[in-house]
């Protein structure tokens, strides 16, 4: 969580709301990270997890991201909880809650949904404080 922590620092750097995403190879080695970049790019979907998702499937060589952990500072958004289920990623690990726009337990629960294909393992509340708090300082308050 640390590393995806440092990924939201440089993402607010930019602007961007931090938010950083990391994603774990099998072993335990780091694939790929990625902040926020929609303010950067322009990108509607440039989502932390999104991108990191991206650059993981690069290092691989392929879409799919069996045996991966994604670690995340936000719980995901219906977007990226989505490539989560289709990037096939093992585990989900994140931060702080989303009561706004959380999909993975706050407002729905897409990861775990018994009607898709794939459902990773869920772990929640890592850091939770040190995560929200990232953003309350963001959004000042």
């Amino acid at each position: 969580m640390g590393l995806a922590l440092g990924q939201a620092r440089l993402a607010a750097s930019h602007d961007d709301i931090p938010i950083g995403a990391v994603v774990l190879g099998p072993d335990g080695e780091v694939l790929a990270s990625a902040g926020n970049e929609r303010e950067l790019t322009g990108d509607p979907t440039g989502h932390a997890e999104v991108l990191a998702l991206r650059r993981a499937a690069e290092v691989r060589g392929g879409w799919r991201l069996e045996g991966c952990t994604l670690v995340v500072t936000l719980e995901p958004c219906t977007m990226c909880a989505g490539a989560i289920v289709l990037s096939r990623v093992e585990r989900l690990v994140f931060g702080a809650f989303d009561e706004k726009a959380g999909a993975v337990s706050s407002l729905f629960d897409v990861v775990r949904d018994p009607r898709l294909n794939h459902r990773p393992d869920v772990r929640s509340g890592i850091r939770a404080e040190e995560c929200g708090r990232l953003l309350r300082d963001f959004f000042g308050h």
